[in-house]
């Protein structure tokens, strides 16, 4: 089958109808492009073609354009579009692309806006839609950065880093992000940049824990510079690729999940530090907290390369074995530096 040539031309879909999905769509719509937005949830899909709005997500966000299409139907969304971009938790993403069949993404290209791991097998999105639906890895671009959607839908200056295999392809999907609001870099490392997403998650978690237990500020600039040591230390053990640590997509990426008012994971972790179980927390957010199942997939890698992860293990040992988040945190003070 012929390969998509990605352009300023090209269609783009949009797979999901969260905050982060609904400011994509925003992006793209302003830049130009023809956007087909599958939408799942039937009331939000109605509101949508009515209103124009997204009813649960950054609904002061308005799409008066003829360039939006809604649906509900993945097959026609996939099929009538060039870029596909996924922007679902991932614990839905199986879910959702179940319609299709495993030829559906055949010469596509694919965009993961996902910053999670899929619990089915334990792997990264990129690894799952290859091994799922034998889509190559130069045909996949990963999306990432310090960028919470509730910014972007207000405007203000964020940055992204577009990684792609090929950098003239990056800049080329850049271009469909890039305007006087969003700042655009580009990085090959696709393993890493995927890896370092679904770490920041873990370490939100347990920043927000430690708020929640009433530690303060000193504190958590430790315990977030550990984070980032652990980071790079796990990404090094397990690919070593060149890339610098302190640039936005791992370190910034990084510090806005555990610092932002935004933080889905760790208002979650403070729910946790706050005496709230793991259910209850889940149930009581609007939004999926992505660390939690992370912090498992995370904790078997790490179990087989033997990294050394206190802070990861130690939020793993809340999350799944129930430990007191008061031990753990105490458990790993005299390893912090």
């Amino acid at each position: 089958m012929p390969q998509t040539r990605i352009s300023k031309d090209s269609i783009c879909a949009v797979v999901g109808y969260g905050s982060w999905a609904t400011a994509i769509v925003k992006i793209l719509l302003e830049n130009g492009s023809t956007v087909r937005w599958h939408v799942r949830n039937p009331e939000v899909k109605a509101h949508l073609t009515a209103h124009r709005t997204n009813p649960k997500y950054l609904s002061q966000v308005h799409f008066f354009t003829d360039r939006l299409q809604v649906s509900d139907d993945i097959r026609s969304v996939v099929r009538d579009s060039d870029v596909i971009i996924f922007a679902v938790p991932s614990a839905f993403l199986g879910l959702t692309l179940e319609p299709l069949d495993r030829r559906a993404l055949d010469g596509k290209f694919i965009v993961s806006a996902i910053k999670g791991i899929v619990p089915d097998g334990y792997v990264t999105v990129a690894e799952w839609l290859n091994q799922r639906y034998g889509v190559p890895f130069d045909r996949i671009g990963i999306v990432t950065g310090p960028c919470h959607a509730e910014e972007v839908a207000l405007e203000r200056l964020s940055y992204l880093t577009m990684v792609c295999k090929d950098p003239a392809t990056a800049d080329l999907l850049g271009e469909k992000f890039a305007n006087d609001y969003i700042r655009v870099t580009i990085s090959a490392d696709i393993y890493g940049a995927e890896y370092a997403a679904v770490l920041k998650n873990i370490y939100a978690i347990a920043v927000g824990i430690a708020h929640g237990l009433g530690y303060g500020d000193n504190f958590l600039a430790v315990l977030i510079s550990n984070a980032a040591l652990e980071m790079e230390r796990f990404l090094s053990s397990t690919f070593d690729a060149e890339r610098n640590v302190c640039n936005s997509a791992y370190l910034g990426d990084l510090l806005v999940t555990c610092y932002s008012q935004f933080s889905r994971n760790r208002t979650f972790g403070v729910m946790i530090g706050k005496g709230y179980s793991v259910r209850n927390a889940q149930m009581e957010m609007n939004m999926v907290a992505e660390g939690y199942y992370a912090a498992d997939c995370i904790h078997r890698l790490q179990s087989r390369f033997g990294i050394d992860m206190p802070i990861a293990e130690a939020v793993y040992g809340i999350l799944y074995e129930r430990k007191s988040p008061v031990d753990q945190l105490k458990g790993i003070l005299d390893r912090l530096r």
